[in-house]
């Protein structure tokens, strides 16, 4: 049983700020407890005090009690709990040790001092549960970011601990990568593991729970029993804040994009041609011949892990050498000619964080500094009162819309976005929605690579499937 009683918790970098206050919840032994609420409502907070990364990597100021079966953990090392807790970070990368996939998988087993022979063995269920033969024997530095969460949680399973902490595992996932986790997360459950999932896009994994608990300003606000959470409504979700209970397959969403695109192919349209990547000569990540997206509109690219959505968009702006040209208003243009023209948010937008506070992130990608329409872009994302913190400070969902703020205020004509929702809650989720729809009525043409149909619905005009090698519109 885990126990948490009257617990609050302060980080040392935001010491005027609790992100637990007085918070109490016991869990059984094999329960499956998902843990929701808006962005910064203290989540991940919850895990962090569990699997020991506080405060041995996040330092601040506990409060209350905290037990695993009844054994206070409080003073207890971060070693103390592994083989005992497995943790599955909403950035894999965050987790890595190892830079090929089968050496990922055996780190965890080998630091337990297991046999070879068990570790094989391991590996071997796990491979066959997640489906993810093809991945064995990579780089994990090829790996999309799906694929990469695939290969975290693919590294939790074959420690078989009994406590399971996920923190937001399906950010990044497609369609049917979330349903597979979905099935694995039901294994686990079957054999009786504990586990606990902090997620925002909660519909993949809803009618599996057994208590939904949704937390707000890091309190308990409503705790959801398993005979309640069949009768819970859509209008419920939206009351509290919650994203969608409809799981809604993106690429089911296609047939709009191709009607809208058809209706407009021969004006206004940026062309993209002979766009190819492959990782080396013997195997093509993707083939685009040609592909139109409409100047002025937000435009979708949906698909599955691994079909080079994401590296089709490093393409386009020349953080990828490409032969590919774009041709726009008559004009044909390089990967060269193209820097200075297209804005990136990076999927893992601490790539691209580099100053000392959130104001002057902003100030620096703007062509001159205006401090005043900085923090007006800052409001614009909800992130006013954040100007003088650090940007690693921030929460995930936070970096993302820091890093949609600096695309805002370079002015650029064309904006790329890589999973731009990931790790954002509903009312966030629907910000950004608005504040593409306002660059659209500006005349700036965005180009999102997204798994989130939520999100395609609320603000994309064009939908286009990329698989691999190939593309359909």
């Amino acid at each position: 049983m885990i126990e948490f009683e009257n617990v609050s918790f302060t980080y040392e970098a935001t010491p005027g700020q609790k992100s637990l206050r007085d918070f109490s919840l016991s869990i059984n032994d094999g329960e499956c407890i998902l843990i929701t609420g808006p962005s910064g409502c203290g989540k991940s907070t919850l895990l962090r005090l569990l699997n020991g990364l506080i405060p041995e990597f996040y330092s601040g100021e506990t409060e209350g009690s905290i037990k695993i079966d009844g054994n206070e953990i409080q003073g207890s090392r971060i070693e103390d709990q592994a083989g005992r807790i497995g943790t599955v970070f909403q950035n894999p990368r965050s987790q890595f040790f190892n830079v090929d996939t089968t050496s990922e998988l055996a780190f965890g087993p080998e630091n337990l001092g297991l046999s070879e022979g068990e570790i094989l063995d391991r590996i071997g269920q796990t491979v066959k549960a997640f489906h993810i033969g093809a991945l064995m024997d990579r780089s994990i530095f090829e790996l999309s970011g799906g694929e990469k969460q695939k290969i975290a949680c693919a590294s939790v399973d074959v420690l078989a601990p009994g406590i399971i902490l996920l923190d937001e595992p399906s950010a990044n996932l497609d369609y049917e990568a979330a349903e597979n986790l979905r099935e694995l997360i039901l294994c686990w459950k079957n054999a009786g593991k504990t586990i606990l999932i902090a997620e925002h896009r909660i519909n993949y994994i809803w009618d599996l729970a057994d208590r939904v608990v949704i937390m707000e300003n890091g309190v308990l606000t409503k705790e959801i029993q398993r005979d309640e959470i069949g009768r819970f409504t859509e209008e419920d979700a939206t009351r509290y804040g919650l994203r969608c209970l409809e799981r809604i397959d993106p690429t089911s969403l296609v047939k709009a994009g191709k009607e809208a695109a058809e209706q407009n192919r021969k004006d206004n349209t940026i062309i993209l041609k002979n766009f190819r990547y492959s990782y080396d000569k013997r195997q093509e990540l993707y083939s685009i011949p040609e592909m139109k997206i409409r100047k002025g509109k937000v435009t979708a690219i949906v698909g599955a892990n691994g079909a080079g959505k994401t590296t089709f968009l490093e393409s386009i702006c020349g953080i990828r050498k490409n032969n590919g040209i774009m041709e726009m208003d008559g004009i044909a243009y390089s990967g060269k000619k193209r820097i200075g023209m297209i804005f990136m948010v990076m999927q893992d937008v601490n790539h691209q964080l580099f100053t000392e506070s959130v104001l002057d992130e902003v100030l620096i990608s703007q062509r001159s500094e205006n401090e005043e329409e900085a923090k007006k872009i800052l409001s614009d994302v909800g992130l006013a009162g954040f100007s003088d913190r650090h940007p690693m400070s921030l929460s995930g969902g936070q970096k993302q819309r820091l890093a949609l703020a600096c695309a805002i205020a370079s002015k650029l004509p064309i904006l790329l976005l890589d999973e731009p929702t990931s790790g954002l809650d509903l009312l966030q989720m629907h910000a950004v929605a608005e504040i593409l729809n306002r660059l659209k009525e500006e005349g700036r043409t965005v180009i999102t690579v997204t798994h989130d149909s939520e999100f395609i619905e609320c603000c994309c005009d064009d939908v286009i499937r990329m698989e691999e090698a190939q593309h359909e519109t």
